[in-house]
């Protein structure tokens, strides 16, 4: 497990009780403290429990009483400090793109390596402790950036909320600026080697990072598409 201060605690939202007792076992054994929720209902409940407080949802999409997805979403209403991966059988391209937009750091299909599993979850908390020793507030123009917070702000004042993987990707852009960052680095070093993202989720980042970065009104501030190989941001 990632080296941390605490024993974090994750919540595994998992209908098939075999494995979710199976993810449990495994997860504690690699040192995390791991509650199961077998229910839409079930989950709620654990998630509100104050002396629980997951670091990390493990979260399935097809529940009996209701759909993952949903309660990712209400979930995330409450609280922006967790780290969110789903696990589910459905490899629909559109299923995948909700749960990365809902601000999910991974979204892996059954039936999946539990080392595998491991290794994304340590990538994944390495990267947010990385962030957490950047604690500096970055301007660039009247924008600004916190990636300690997960937070930009735009130009017009307002604090923007950003997923793990928005935030890696602007840090990589940022850390490279004026440098071409192709999409086959941004692949590796946000999803890792063996994720397989296609280049419409890729995209779809890249165009909400824009959305964010035109708000400066500032036309020396833009993220660049270099046809056929990546993206530049240019200030």
């Amino acid at each position: 497990m990632v080296n941390s201060p605490t024993i974090l605690s994750v919540l595994i939202v998992e209908d098939e009780t075999n494995l979710g007792d199976t993810l449990c076992d495994y997860l504690e054994s690699k040192g995390y403290n791991c509650k199961l929720a077998t229910s839409f209902e079930e989950a709620k409940n654990l998630f509100s429990n104050i002396d629980f407080n997951p670091n990390v949802i493990l979260m399935d999409i097809n529940l009996p009483d209701g759909n993952g997805l949903d309660l990712a979403r209400k979930f995330r209403e409450e609280r922006k400090d967790f780290v969110l991966l789903f696990l589910s059988a459905l490899n629909d391209p559109d299923t995948k793109l909700e749960g990365l937009e809902l601000g999910a750091e991974d979204y892996i299909t059954k039936p999946f390596d539990l080392r595998e599993l491991n290794l994304r979850l340590n990538r994944i908390l390495e990267n947010k402790i990385r962030f957490e020793d950047q604690d500096q507030e970055i301007t660039i123009g009247k924008l600004k950036i916190w990636f300690t917070r997960y937070e930009v702000k735009d130009g017009h004042d307002q604090i923007i909320q950003l997923s793990q993987k928005e935030c890696a990707i602007l840090e990589l852009l940022y850390f490279n600026k004026n440098t071409v960052v192709s999409r086959d680095d941004i692949i590796e070093k946000i999803w890792g080697e063996n994720s397989f993202p296609s280049n419409r989720t890729v995209d779809n980042y890249i165009v909400k990072l824009r959305k964010w970065i035109e708000t400066a009104e500032d036309s020396t501030i833009k993220i660049s598409t270099v046809r056929g190989i990546g993206y530049k941001l240019e200030f």
